[in-house]
């Protein structure tokens, strides 16, 4: 899908428009192989960039064609995405190239949450021609986004540990261990658009005014809170999922102990009954009360060794 807007330099109006005129924003989302060609045919651009954006595995990272003044920005943006029967937090690359100081164009295999506000000119200071501070805020915009998906990842944290509280069941355990797989995802990521935006500045083709410097240096310091956050919220879950590998371990042992003392009390009786069971001669074998004598010794041995384990701690707290 190919969507074209467009800010009028004179009167400020924003639109979207259906050709591709100079100053203006191409978002491309998951094109097709012909909408690729059509883009790079129109604005006379190589396909490359346009692909690397759409490669689900590319870092983020900076390149540029000096011959037709094309710079490309690859960030990597938060993204709620389903898995089987599941939700995990993860990322995607998104692009974005500066068509000389003709065009700009955003690349990504979903649409993005991000963008919503730009198309739909809710975002102060924004406009199509001025590609530079568009860059900056989308970057800011998406430090913004890891930060507001960090606190549901958190939420949801804080839902996993109190359904462990009362059960300890394993679709808890497993969501804890995707909500750190997602915090993984999120520190790799932040640390690499965090190279991406202080390699911004040094950029010779972009043009960065006093205002364009404040958004960058607001970007960089959100991304570096959603790092600091990321950090923290795995170095709680880790604390958090060996704890409650501990206590499951604990349970295991006090369940084998619970069970290892029970056989002992059932093997006694057992034990007494099998050797007055043989045909040799035994005690109480002509006594005419001989069967209650022996039930009387089975139930007084299992009664002490109850009592022993009990004070050894082997049934139970």
């Amino acid at each position: 899908m190919i969507k074209i807007y467009n800010t009028d330099i004179l009167t400020d109006k924003f639109e979207e428009i259906n050709e591709y005129k100079e100053g203006s924003w191409i978002n491309m989302i998951n094109p097709s192989e012909d909408e690729i060609r059509t883009v790079c045919s129109n604005l006379n651009i190589q396909e490359d960039f346009i692909r690397y954006s759409l490669d689900s595995e590319e870092k983020a990272r900076i390149d540029y064609e000096e011959d037709d003044d094309t710079i490309l920005f690859i960030m990597d943006v938060p993204i709620l995405e389903q898995v089987e029967n599941h939700e995990i937090y993860t990322t995607m690359p998104f692009g974005m190239i500066v068509v000389r100081d003709d065009f700009i164009i955003t690349v990504s295999l979903k649409e993005l949450d991000i963008l919503k506000d730009f198309t739909i000119n809710k975002v102060k200071g924004f406009a199509t021609y001025k590609k530079s501070r568009f860059i900056l805020q989308v970057m800011y915009k998406n430090s913004s986004s890891y930060l507001n998906y960090l606190k549901l990842i958190n939420r949801e944290t804080e839902i996993a540990e109190n359904r462990l509280k009362s059960s300890m069941k394993n679709k808890a355990l497993l969501k804890l261990l995707d909500l750190e797989k997602s915090l993984v995802y999120f520190i790799t990521s932040l640390r690499a658009n965090e190279a991406v935006m202080e390699r911004t500045i040094k950029i010779k083709n972009i043009k960065l005014y006093e205002d364009d410097e404040d958004i960058l240096e607001d970007a960089i310091i959100e991304n570096k809170q959603a790092i600091e956050m990321s950090k923290i919220y795995k170095d709680i879950l880790d604390s958090t999922m060996d704890a409650y590998s501990s206590i499951i371990s604990n349970n295991l042992n006090e369940v084998m102990k619970l069970l290892t003392s029970i056989t002992i009390i059932i093997s006694i009786p057992t034990l007494i009954a099998s050797l007055w069971g043989m045909n040799v001669e035994v005690p109480f074998e002509i006594e005419k009360y001989g069967f209650w004598i022996l039930c009387g010794i089975a139930f007084a041995v299992t009664a002490v060794t109850i009592v022993l384990l009990n004070k050894k701690g082997l049934l139970g707290k």
